[in-house]
């Protein structure tokens, strides 16, 4: 339960008898780590915590509903069933969608990959990519958002063009005159993984619209850490993944428009998306069902759907305000740690705290493996976004994200820790 004196209508940011509340709800921040202290988790940019809620919801599915959906006509079939599509209902108003246009994906990366794979296929819905068309991405994408579309363009001989960046690490909207009378896609993330930057959308949506391009939003960060409408935004299409909103992994959720859907060929076919089959002919569903083959990931469904009534309750303007303020104070100490360097902007204006760092000499490998002997746990790599990394002139970083959870303890914990990081390898590389 979330703590009883949670002001949900303040937006201010948590105060110490709320955040103690609210991290009594996730029973793995008192785990100790290899140092025997507490982790200190500043990795919720690759997945976040469950609070205790979460984790009891898909066990009672399991323990008391568990049946296949949309099928049986007996009292656990109509259990599922509804708890199913009732978290379609919760998920689609959360995000700003319509559950008409909500189909259920086993991740976000999922959903891009069905996207692109669906325009890139022949149909009479007039979305089919073609030679002479271009897709256009930009520099900050995820793999997840770029790989697919380069493999749409490798099948239907299509180009891809995308937008450069900015030595901030924000899209550089100088290169917006790239997105021509030839895009029929424009694929952008909301918030990057690795500058944390929150991008511009109504400007980009504004230039596609001009030139009758589709645009793809690739929301997984943004949607677990500030307000989030996907009408209000005017995408035509959006990805989400659970495990970044506090839900379970397995599950996640392409939104559409509704009336473009059925325009979509399908992708995945057999069980639940036919409404007739002949040996040689068969007949799809309309509209999300029509792309949900196979099992679904039900209980997972119905328990992020109570990951996010544990987020509304909390309030996302809350949520933001208190990771903003972690995030100036991290910001504040990493200024101060030498030789650092900050791939992204040196403020918390128009950003996530997200914030990936390189230090002098050391492999980011080391310094995450360092950080970890001191219970500290934060990622290291690319953050599968290679050619972001390669415009900041470096192969990898660590990156530490603040979560909802976040204490200031913890923050000082992590400024230390890097500090005594470079101490420990006397500045050099191992």
């Amino acid at each position: 339960m979330i703590n009883s004196h949670f002001d949900s209508t303040s937006s201010a940011s948590f105060t110490g008898a709320e955040l103690a509340g609210i991290r009594a709800d996730f029973p793995i921040l008192s785990v100790a780590g290899r140092g025997g202290n507490p982790v200190a988790y500043f990795d919720s940019a690759a997945t976040s915590q469950k609070p205790r809620c979460v984790v009891d919801t898909l066990a009672d599915f399991y323990l008391s509903k568990n049946a296949a959906v949309n099928r049986g006509t007996h009292f656990l079939g109509d259990e599922s069933t509804t708890a199913f599509e009732d978290a379609r209902y919760r998920v689609a108003s959360f995000l700003g969608a319509i559950p008409d246009g909500l189909v259920w994906v086993k991740n976000a990366t999922e959903a891009l990959n069905l996207l692109s794979h669906c325009l890139s296929t022949p149909s009479t819905g007039g979305f089919t990519l073609e030679a002479g068309d271009e897709v256009v991405v930009t520099k900050l994408e995820h793999h997840a958002n770029l790989v697919p579309w380069q493999r749409a363009c490798e099948l239907t001989g299509a180009k891809l063009v995308w937008l450069e960046a900015t030595p901030d690490g924000r899209i550089d909207y100088s290169t917006l005159d790239r997105i021509t009378e030839r895009a029929k896609v424009v694929a952008f993330t909301h918030a990057s993984n690795v500058s944390g930057a929150i991008t511009d959308v109504e400007r980009i949506v504004t230039k596609a619209r001009s030139v009758g391009a589709l645009t793809v939003l690739d929301s997984c960060q943004s949607t677990a850490h500030m307000p989030f409408n996907f009408s209000q935004l005017g995408v035509d299409f959006a990805v989400a993944s659970s495990h970044k909103m506090l839900g379970p992994t397995g599950v996640g959720a392409l939104l559409a428009r509704p009336e473009l859907l059925d325009r979509l060929p399908r992708f995945l076919t057999g069980g639940s998306m036919v409404s007739w089959v002949e040996m040689e002919t068969a007949e799809f569903q309309s509209g999300p069902a029509g792309f949900e083959a196979g099992s679904q990931p039900v209980a997972q469904a119905v328990a992020w759907a109570r990951a996010l009534d544990y987020l509304s309750a909390l309030g996302m303007e809350r949520i933001k305000s208190h990771e903003d303020y972690m995030g100036e104070i991290l910001l504040s100490g990493l200024r101060e740690v030498p030789g650092i360097k900050l791939l992204g902007a040196d403020s918390m204006a128009e950003r996530l705290a997200v914030f990936a760092f390189s230090l002098p000499g050391l492999h980011p490998h080391d310094v995450g493996q360092y950080l970890d002997s001191v219970d500290l746990a934060v990622r290291v790599g690319h953050h599968c976004a290679i050619p972001l990394h390669r415009y900041f002139g470096v192969r990898s970083s660590s990156r530490a994200s603040v979560a909802l959870t976040t204490t200031e303890q913890e923050v000082e914990r992590l400024v230390a820790g890097v500090k005594e990081t470079i101490k420990f390898f006397g500045g050099r590389g191992v």
